[in-house]
């Protein structure tokens, strides 16, 4: 593999994890109540927002490069 598209696949990695965490960290609370209103939702409900997320990502991604 690539070592430049490694080390890119590390920093993404890397920044997921940190956005990821930034919830969590700054308002535990609000973070807690956010997954119990997602266990509650339909499955159909949750791939619409990995969806939106997904095709959000890539516009982002297209726009940056």
């Amino acid at each position: 593999m690539n070592e430049a598209l490694l080390e890119s696949l590390f920093i993404a990695t890397a920044l997921m994890l940190i956005i990821e965490g930034v919830m969590p960290f700054i308002v535990p609370a609000m973070f807690r109540r956010t997954l119990s209103k997602m266990m509650g939702m339909s499955d159909e409900s949750l791939r619409g927002i990995g969806l939106f997320s997904m095709c959000l990502g890539l516009t982002l991604l297209y726009w940056v490069h």
